[in-house]
């Protein structure tokens, strides 16, 4: 396994263990506004940590693309979920306008991923 591969799920597994932190601070210490963004940011980062690890499956069977969809996972869990996290625990709201960017890199990974399967060698 590559050192950026290794980079890749450590960096996942990390974004994991931060979404439920963010989540479960969420559920028992935020109130208002805050409370949500720390759930959605929680939800959304644990799906895209594991969606890391689908993308790396793809990559196993050399997709090239998958490889892509990872990294952009994780770059948009980092903005999308980081932004509402730091919202949520600054209250500076002005953050608000990152996270659609988030959401946007989080979408061009699951295209990215989907191009990948489409791509896959029948066997």
């Amino acid at each position: 396994m590559t050192a950026r591969t290794r980079l890749l799920l450590g960096l996942a597994a990390t974004l994991g263990f931060a979404s439920v932190a963010a989540g479960a601070f969420g559920a028992h210490g935020a109130t208002g506004a805050a409370k949500d963004w720390l759930r959605t940011a929680g939800e959304y980062g644990l799906i895209h940590a594991l969606a890391v690890f689908a993308a790396f499956g793809l990559t196993r069977e050399g997709s090239r693309a998958a490889g892509v969809a990872g990294w952009l996972f994780l770059a948009g869990a980092a903005v999308f979920s980081g932004s509402l996290d730091a919202m949520a625990l600054s209250g500076q709201l002005w953050l608000g306008a990152i996270t659609p960017i988030g959401g946007l890199l989080l979408l061009a990974g699951w295209a990215s991923l989907a191009v990948a399967a489409f791509r896959l060698k029948a066997s």
